[in-house]
């Protein structure tokens, strides 16, 4: 006589430390990009400190239009550093009910 048994293929097979080890990873990873993506806001352009390539920063220091905040960005690398460039963005907010 066998007994059946009630496990998925990759428990079988792996295990569960495997599982547990695969899930750690993956919430890791998840906090990472979560983090990476996660955008600053300064109230002034000289509160940036090292602009990296490829990153943006929200100023709020009222120079846009109503309904708009300035991104910083750095857009080049130079061999002298990283350029930025500026412009006005649609502020993107809370929904607000009616």
């Amino acid at each position: 006589m066998t007994a059946e048994r009630n496990v998925s293929f990759a428990m079988g097979s792996h295990g569960i430390r495997a599982a547990q080890k695969a899930l750690c990873f993956l919430a890791t990873f998840g906090l990472l990009v979560a983090a990476t993506q996660a955008q600053a806001t300064v109230g002034r352009e000289q509160d940036i400190v090292n602009l990296r390539l490829g990153q943006r920063v929200k100023v709020d220091d009222g120079t846009c239009a109503a309904g708009q905040i300035k991104e910083v960005s750095g857009t080049k690398m130079t061999a002298t550093g990283v350029v930025w460039a500026r412009k006005c963005i649609p502020r993107v907010g809370p929904k607000q009910s009616r």
